[in-house]
């Protein structure tokens, strides 16, 4: 495969989780693809299904319906949702995946150096031992860690250190693909910059490619290509992250940019803000589902979806106002 060529096509992905007698729809309908080398950023308020989007996509959770086409560096299109686990283990080594907690997602009772060797071990059972030692060696340079420090465990490390050692452990099976949850919200600012600036370096040495969930929007602007914007399950927006934070379509999208701070206090910026609670997802409004909090509301969106449409290339919006602008010929430069 050649740089620039789809890796992952994601397709109408639903997770539901039954509950004391209620069906909760954690993720309803979510399609968009990805390219080698692109960073893909998801963007939400707590509770819109980010993370549970990512784990369906490595399928640490069992998708209700959908498919998640990989292409192989061969060139074979494989649904990781219909093999087995015997076969998906073929692919394990392939997409990997950083976790949020820094300091929950590491083994306490593991010094750091098992805990960088383990994907190795189940995966490469037969490797030799110096072989896998210089691998872990390596992985644990590049990702910034004191190699001499290997033998100790993760209590003795800090925040941003322990991130450092779960981004080693992602990468020593060499993927192609990293689901990247929430990997900096964890960490100070000043750490956050340098794991950012850590991912970015190791995505232009390895050409690696990244699904970055987060709801830092500062960040996602900075590492991202494509931007797309959950809302209670659904994805409502997803553009070229340029266009999508200088033309905003969807009225959460509009929300969610007003609230991103701007470094100059000569700039009065309208704070848009969102009235009501977030709906239960057990039990979502009719019709578009932001209409409870959304200003633009009319009788339309309390009883009809909107469609997920493209309005501009490679821009596509799930709101009734931007079906109204693509029938009218919207372009950015209104």
């Amino acid at each position: 495969m050649r740089k620039g060529d789809q890796i992952l096509d994601v397709r109408g992905i639903h997770m539901r989780f039954n509950t004391k007698g209620l069906c909760v729809r954690a993720v309803t309908d979510v399609s968009f693809t990805v390219r080698e080398g692109e960073t893909i950023g998801i963007v939400g308020e707590s509770g819109c299904g980010k993370t549970t989007l990512g784990r369906c996509i490595v399928r640490a959770y069992e998708p209700s319906e959908g498919q998640v086409l990989y292409t192989t560096a061969e060139g074979e299109t494989i649904d990781f949702l219909k093999i087995d686990k015997k076969v998906m283990k073929r692919y394990r080594k392939d997409i990997q995946m950083i976790f949020q907690d820094p300091y929950s997602s590491l083994d306490p009772r593991m010094t750091v150096y098992d805990i960088i060797k383990e994907p190795l071990q189940a995966n490469f059972p037969k490797m030799p031992k110096r072989e896998m030692e210089a691998r872990v060696m390596d992985i644990a340079a590049r990702v910034g860690l004191n190699t001499s420090y290997l033998k100790r465990y993760p209590h003795a490390f800090s925040g941003g250190q322990r991130q450092r050692i779960g981004i080693a452990r992602a990468l020593v099976l060499s993927p192609r693909v990293i689901v990247c949850d929430e990997p900096v919200s964890a960490l100070d600012v000043s750490i956050q910059a340098q794991v950012i600036n850590l991912l970015h370096d190791l995505q232009q040495e390895l050409g690696l490619t990244y699904l970055f969930i987060s709801h830092d929007l500062s960040v996602v602007e900075y590492i991202s290509d494509k931007v797309g914007v959950m809302y209670l399950g659904r994805l409502v927006e997803y553009a070229p992250t340029r266009e999508l934070f200088s033309h905003p379509m969807h009225p959460y999208t509009e929300s969610l940019l007003s609230a991103v701070p701007v470094a100059d206090p000569t700039v009065k910026q309208e704070r848009i803000s969102l009235t009501g609670e977030i709906p239960n997802p057990a039990n979502p409004p009719s019709g578009c589902h932001f209409h409870t909090r959304c200003r633009y509301c009319t009788g339309c969106c309390r009883e009809q979806t909107p469609p997920y449409v493209e309005v501009a290339p490679d821009h596509f919006v799930a709101c009734h106002r931007a079906e109204e602008l693509k029938l009218r010929g919207f372009t950015y430069d209104e």
